[in-house]
């Protein structure tokens, strides 16, 4: 339904205004000014100012009355207005403020952003198009405004997505919160400013135009009939033969189409939710047909898909992929066309009781494609935050200044984590804990995954005592080996729980689920649904019922799953609209992405008055804008276990953490995994590429914001999936205690999330937004602004080519082979070591392996220095759990490198003193040279003792 809202919007222009004057008039308002344009789709816009320069843009659509502007979500408290100035001239009324200049035309409305020598940044490229639609019976707008039409700036952000592309412009984006993608409008660019879309319901990013499927727009033909040629097999053999409109089976309703001959008996859960393999007999569907354009330029595809499937076109493969069934994805491909002249188009599926669909989108005018184009379905006006910057990590500040500050973690959610799907009793988790310390494999989380509780007790909060006989006990015994403990909260519950009961009497848990009849994947399938997290009382019964029962035994971190919301999988929009509202504060189409912000809140509020002086720790599964202010963090959701996923995990996160949320995480070695790997008794050589892709995805786990092992069976931990002795295990070891060694530096870039607002993951635009060579390269990225991370993403791959931005030079991590910037070199990869790289003029403190964080806080520190630059570095330390830091309980060293002369001087230790604080400690500095790495943790050229004094050493 949701389509067709945007549909309305497409097909008529902008609203035409009636006759006026040629130009509008302005008034003065709190903050600002209000323009009532003299024509144009807009009856009133207002631009106001928020403190030294973000401008708020509010546009109210004509003859369309929408209501008051409901409350922004991901900017509640915008900053207090600064010092401003107006003034008209040459038919723009122009808003002046201390670091941004508006300019809006009085005759039409349109709004444009210029930097201090008064060139456009920004501007809104033509009329704002409204149409009319509805949610839940009252009158709304779809909403589409493009600007910078015909850019060619670079564009980071928009949240986390899984099509291996870094740089958004020319892109099309779907922000609509799903399994693995989140759905963030809010983006940077390279020209140094930030754009917040704030609006809460599905948005598109780039073209306008939701994509069709292959037959309702593109035509198609096959054997000189309409549409394509469907052939069904089962075992091989020929079952149905017939020609099919449109390739759709999108979702579980489309299921019905699925013709009664060709249908296979397979294992298969109820709702939707499917296993993996195990058909009785073997599907397979191919489609044949000839798609004819009727345009010519790039266009662009989607196979929407989970099994093995793969395109052909004109005999070429184009795609080749896997997903598991229960969680099908896009995969997109362009095939430059010509106007009238067909493509023979060939799609080989395995079903094994999965889903597919083949859409399409039309190519754009260049100048549209290279432009920033936001549409959303639902909304009361236009509204957006332009954010002034001068630099992509100064605009980020000032989204964080606007949405809200990212709150420090916990020291040691910088660890290593270990997961699994999942431990099934007390003895497991504990035990896994005591087998890392045991091998003396640093540790400081373990995670325990969902359903610990009885199966028809979801949402409960109460352990399986069968399995669970003394949940404190478990917990204390995690804490007594020094570890921390992290636990799966859904915000879902069965209709039989208590504490269902309690939220459906405060009218704060949703209906649609149940009155749709829909039943999970659990055993014989549950009737289930989720709180209304919009309801203040609903997220103080949450809180609260999780508090008495989950928090109370000492529960260290939260686990949001599902946090979407995923309430059934594998709907289609309109249904799981139904399932998510109404909620407390409207339709659930007018807030379809902002339910993961909303639930963090829950957690973030409830326990910051259950434990004040203990820093909240979340990890959900989705987010929005404004997520970083309670304490939360993200993951890429239930990737699968594939080369290609891996790949994109490294643009997901990075545009995740240019979305203004540091802290990102994924499942090393991906979650869900094919029969062949999944096997008891694998071949050798699945064994070999399974072995390989998870110790990859691990080298690149190690420089990821949070470093976390998790998926479905085999089992991840480290002396589980390699063997005692192997390779593997020793490059694995080295990673995490690399990890451990470097926690100085990484807790250091932490803390700068909060103290600088700054990025751990680092887009190579947020470094060097002048060199054009990086800004598409979607494998690599910067690890805090000193490390230079290449991950191989490629199996058996033992070199890859690397790009090395910037004018400066780079030394190799591993051999101190010294780099150009601005130039490419083709790298040694072998199978224990991931290229990584350090900018000459880097110092990067670090410390001696332990297992865990500040397991010795008074441990002598290794003062890296990569000569060629100066450098300097702010070593920030504090006792690393508590908000003491928020009232100045912290410490920061102040370190130089004057590389003329090759002193390094430590300054006066600067701050607070905090609890645990060593008073002195042995500083060791190591210089490295061309040809001369770094070594191992004992390795140093120079020392002296550092009691808070400024202390110079000089290089021998």
């Amino acid at each position: 339904m949701n389509r067709v809202f945007i549909a309305a919007l497409l097909t008529g222009s902008a609203i035409a205004a009636p006759a006026a004057a040629q130009t509008g008039g302005f008034q003065k308002i709190a903050g600002g000014v209000a323009v009532t344009p003299a024509s144009g789709p807009s009856s009133r816009v207002e631009v106001t100012v928020h403190g030294d320069g973000i401008i708020h843009v509010v546009a109210t659509p004509r003859d369309m009355p929408t209501g008051p502007l409901a409350p922004s979500l991901m900017a509640p408290n915008p900053p207090a207005t600064g010092r401003f100035t107006v003034r008209e001239q040459n038919g723009y009324v122009t808003v002046s403020a201390a670091k941004s200049t508006a300019q809006v035309a009085l005759a039409t409305g349109e709004v444009r952003f210029l930097d201090a020598a008064g060139n456009v940044l920004l501007n809104e490229a033509g009329a704002t198009t409204f149409g009319r639609t509805t949610a839940d019976g009252k009158p709304f707008v779809t909403v589409s405004q493009q600007f910078n039409r015909g850019t060619d700036e670079g564009i980071y952000g928009l949240g986390q997505h899984q099509n291996a592309y870094m740089d958004n412009l020319g892109e099309d984006v779907e922000l609509a919160q799903h399994n693995m993608d989140i759905g963030v409008p809010f983006l940077v660019s390279t020209k140094g400013y930030g754009l917040l879309w704030d609006n809460n319901s599905i948005t598109r990013f780039g073209n306008p135009k939701p994509y069709q499927l292959v037959g309702e727009g593109m035509k198609v033909t096959s054997g000189g009939k309409p549409g394509w040629r469907a052939q069904y097999f089962l075992d091989g053999k020929p079952a149905v033969t017939r020609q099919e409109a449109t390739i759709n089976y999108q979702y579980i309703k489309d299921q019905a189409n699925w013709p009664e001959a060709a249908k296979a008996k397979t294992e298969a859960a109820t709702g939707g939710q499917n296993t993996a393999g195990n058909a009785v007999q073997k599907q397979t569907v191919i489609w044949t047909g000839d798609v004819m354009p009727t345009s010519t330029g790039a266009h662009r595809f989607q196979l929407y898909g989970s099994s093995y499937f793969k395109v052909f076109v004109d005999g070429k493969e184009v795609l080749n992929r896997w997903r598991q069934n229960w969680n099908p994805w896009y995969a997109n491909f362009d095939l430059p066309m010509t106007a009238g002249k067909a493509a023979s188009v060939r799609i080989e599926w395995e079903p094994n009781a999965g889903y597919i669909a083949l859409l399409h989108s039309d190519p754009l005018p260049a100048p549209d494609r290279k432009s920033i184009w936001f549409t959303s379905e639902v909304g009361q006006a236009k509204n957006y935050w332009f954010v002034p910057g001068g630099s992509i990590d100064a605009a980020i500040a000032g989204y964080r200044q606007l949405t809200g500050k990212a709150e420090m973690m916990p020291k040691w959610a910088y660890g290593f984590w270990q997961s699994r799907q999942r431990y099934e009793n007390a003895d497991e988790l504990t035990g896994v804990v005591a087998k890392y310390r045991e091998l003396k494999i640093p540790l400081d989380n373990i995670v325990l995954d969902w359903r610990y509780w009885r199966d028809d007790d979801w949402g409960s909060h109460r352990f399986d005592p069968t399995r669970f006989a003394d949940p404190k006990a478990m917990v204390d015994k995690v804490h007594a080996d020094d570890a921390h403990f992290m636990i799966s909260v859904w915000p879902k519950f069965y209709p039989t729980t208590d504490t269902y009961k309690e939220l459906n009497a405060a009218s704060a848990v949703y209906q649609g689920n149940l009155k749709l009849g829909n039943k999970d994947w659990v055993g014989p399938g549950y009737a289930n649904t989720f709180y209304d997290p919009y309801s203040p009382e609903g997220r103080r019964i949450f809180w609260k019922q999780v508090e008495d029962r989950i928090a109370k035994l000492g529960t260290d971190a939260w686990w949001a799953d599902a946090s979407e919301p995923d309430m059934h999988s594998n709907q289609s929009i309109a249904e799981r609209v139904i399932t998510m509202g109404p909620t407390a504060i409207g339709p659930a189409t007018q807030y379809f992405n902002s339910y993961p912000l909303m639930n963090a809140r829950s957690f973030y509020d409830g326990w910051t008055a259950f434990k004040p002086d203990v820093r909240p720790f979340l990890l959900t599964r989705s987010g929005f804008g404004g997520l970083q202010r309670y304490g939360a963090a993200i993951w890429s959701g239930d990737v699968a276990s594939r080369w290609f996923d891996l790949k994109a995990q490294i643009s997901g996160g990075v545009n995740a953490s240019m979305s203004g949320i540091p802290n990102w995480t994924h499942d090393i070695g991906g979650f869900a995994l094919e029969d062949r790997f999944a096997s008891k008794t694998p071949s050798a050589a699945d064994l070999a590429e399974w072995r390989e892709l998870n110790l990859r995805w691990f080298q690149f786990g190690a420089f990821s914001p949070l470093f976390r092992s998790h998926g479905e069976f085999p089992y991840r931990e480290i002396y589980e999936i390699s063997p005692e002795g192997s390779p593997m295990r020793a490059s694995m070891v080295w990673y995490n205690e690399l990890r451990y060694r470097l926690m100085p530096y990484i807790y250091t870039v932490g803390a700068d999330t909060y103290n600088k607002d700054g990025s751990i993951m680092r887009a190579l635009a947020a470094d060097f937004p002048q060199d054009t060579g990086a800004r598409k390269l979607n494998d690599e990225y910067m690890f805090g602004d000193a490390f230079l991370v290449a991950p191989v993403t490629e199996y058996q791959a033992r070199q890859r080519r690397v790009y090395f931005p910037g004018t400066g030079r780079w030394y190799d991590f591993s051999t101190g082979q010294v780099y150009q910037g601005g130039r490419s070199a083709t790298i040694a990869a072998p199978f224990e070591r991931m290229p990584l790289f350090v900018r000459a003029g880097a110092i990067v403190p670090m410390g001696p392996v332990t297992q865990f964080v500040d397991q010795d806080r008074a441990a002598p520190l290794t003062i890296t220095v990569y000569t060629g630059a100066d450098g300097q570095f702010s070593l920030y330390e504090d006792d690393g759990t508590s908000e003491q830091y928020k009232k100045g309980a912290f410490t920061r060293i102040p370190i130089r490198y004057d590389d003329r002369t090759g002193t390094v001087t430590l300054g006066a230790r600067e701050g607070k003193a905090w609890a645990g604080m060593p008073a002195s400690r042995q500083i060791r500095v190591r210089w490295i040279s061309e040809g001369k790495p770094v070594g191992d943790a004992n390795v140093f050229d120079a020392q002296a003792t550092y009691s808070g004094k400024a202390v110079t050493i000089a290089r021998k």
